[in-house]
């Protein structure tokens, strides 16, 4: 389980875990992006875009990738890890720690540039993807194969919440680091 490095940000960690309880877990029949079935839905998309969580997001990720070296921009498949990244380079800012954020298409631009990574120029770069709330990893390894063929030195993959259920193996497996600032356990659910 993670734990911020900071009192402050373990607060600001313990406050998001309680809205993600509060605003963000649905309960019901849903098909997750990893087309697995699950009785409950934890939208991150309600807090990452919200005022009240956004800010702490930004904190608590930067947080969770203090320890890499080198990291010179964080971002990842488009549009979960969109607004992650946007608050990391906030939060970046503000610590003296800039980072810059990288947006990957799940395909290139049929126009202008014809593009599938925007932002940040990746080639050479040690970078971190990100993502809201993963299952099976396959949204990440997606955005990690298309900034490897960029060039980019991918070193980790960092979820805001982790549904623990083979991801951090998967991830592990292509020799990146795994890091997750939430579980299942923080949340008092079950894996599915």
């Amino acid at each position: 389980m993670a734990i911020a490095s900071t009192p402050e940000l373990e607060a600001d960690r313990q406050e998001l875990i309680r809205l993600v309880k509060k605003d963000a877990v649905f309960h019901g029949d849903f098909t997750l992006s990893s087309g697995k079935q699950a009785t409950y839905y934890v939208d991150m998309r309600k807090l990452t875009l919200d005022h009240r969580a956004a800010p702490a997001i930004g904190r608590i990720m930067l947080d969770l990738v203090r320890d890499i070296d080198g990291v010179a921009a964080v971002g990842g498949l488009t549009l979960g890890a969109d607004p992650i990244a946007n608050a990391m380079v906030h939060a970046s800012v503000a610590a003296g720690r800039p980072v810059d954020a990288f947006v990957v298409r799940k395909e290139p631009k049929d126009h202008g540039r014809g593009r599938q990574i925007e932002g940040a120029e990746v080639a050479g770069k040690r970078v971190v993807v990100l993502d809201d709330t993963v299952t099976t990893g396959g949204s990440p390894l997606k955005a990690v194969e298309v900034l490897r063929k960029a060039g980019a030195e991918v070193v980790a993959v960092a979820t805001i919440v982790d549904r623990k259920t083979g991801a951090q193996e998967r991830i592990e497996a292509e020799g990146l680091q795994w890091l997750a600032a939430i579980d299942l356990d923080d949340l008092g659910l079950e894996a599915q």
